[in-house]
């Protein structure tokens, strides 16, 4: 091994503290949830991480340091069957790891790269969630415990007349039956590769899901970085629904309006800065 490619040390007190700022970060996120979920309370817009994506708690509040990185003075089975004791301290087996999970690794850093390489698309307007409850009863709808901001009509009406420009199968597949044909694309899991763009709230959401699935090649603070883009996108798709979530703190972005359209578009343009960033950090974390 090269002077380059020698593994960053860190010493006890070091590395514990970065393991102790990491679960206080994510417990900020964790406590209210688990109390919700003690409760039998359910959350529309903060639970969502937590019962969308299969990355449990326990698992997001887990430190790891991602590969490169020596802890002295660590037991390897604080941290998993990936890491490996050496001579000093525990490093993450990345060969080892990467002979296991190649092509899954494979796959999400090839979709990771195409959805870098396209063109960023904002004219989508959020229609996603009205899609999701266009022509469905109350007693259908997903987040039923709260009213819709219109009429089940004049909703319906909304995404005649807005259409829908959906790229992203796991937006599309909660789609209503009646709702899948007013769509511009029909993407799929096979085709998503062809389909994943930049601009969307669901791709850069999605980030995360791709963080902790190429964990522990990534870093926990990079898995959290994600969480917390994912939680701040969830936020303005919801306000951006056709739910009425303003008793829950969440003023709506009317996109039936051109007001709320621009503020809608203002914000996805953010988000899509903050995920290149991110989509950059995830590749560099699993060179070709």
């Amino acid at each position: 091994m090269t002077a380059a490619l020698a593994p960053a040390v860190l010493d006890a007190t070091r590395w514990q503290a970065r393991r102790r700022a990491h679960e206080e970060r994510v417990d900020v996120w964790l406590t209210p949830h688990l109390a919700r979920r003690r409760r039998g309370e359910r959350h529309p817009v903060a639970d969502f991480l937590f019962t969308y994506y299969s990355h449990r708690p326990a698992q997001l509040r887990r430190w790891h340091p991602g590969p490169g990185v020596e802890l002295l003075d660590a037991d390897p089975a604080e941290f998993g069957r990936d890491y490996r004791a050496g001579t000093a301290g525990v490093t993450l087996d990345t060969e080892g790891v990467r002979a296991r999970r190649g092509e899954s690794i494979a796959w999400v850093r090839s979709l990771l790269e195409a959805t870098r390489g396209r063109a960023a698309h904002f004219g989508c307007f959020g229609m996603h969630e009205w899609a999701m409850v266009y022509r469905q009863t109350r007693e259908e709808l997903r987040h039923n415990a709260w009213p819709l901001r219109l009429s089940a009509e004049r909703t319906d009406e909304v995404v005649e007349e807005r259409g829908v420009r959906c790229s992203h199968f796991d937006a599309f597949r909660f789609f209503t039956q009646p709702a899948r044909p007013l769509n511009l694309l029909t993407p799929t899991r096979e085709t998503q590769h062809a389909h994943e763009q930049p601009g969307c709230l669901h791709a850069n959401m999605d980030l995360y899901k791709w963080a902790y699935k190429l964990s522990p090649l990534v870093s926990s603070e990079l898995v959290a970085d994600a969480f917390d883009l994912a939680r701040d996108i969830r936020t303005l798709d919801m306000r951006a629904s056709p739910y009425d979530l303003a008793a829950l703190g969440y003023p709506p972005v009317r996109v039936e309006t051109p007001d709320g359209r621009a503020e809608y578009a203002a914000a996805q343009r953010g988000f899509a800065e903050r995920a290149a960033v991110l989509r950059d950090r995830l590749l560099a974390a699993v060179p070709a």
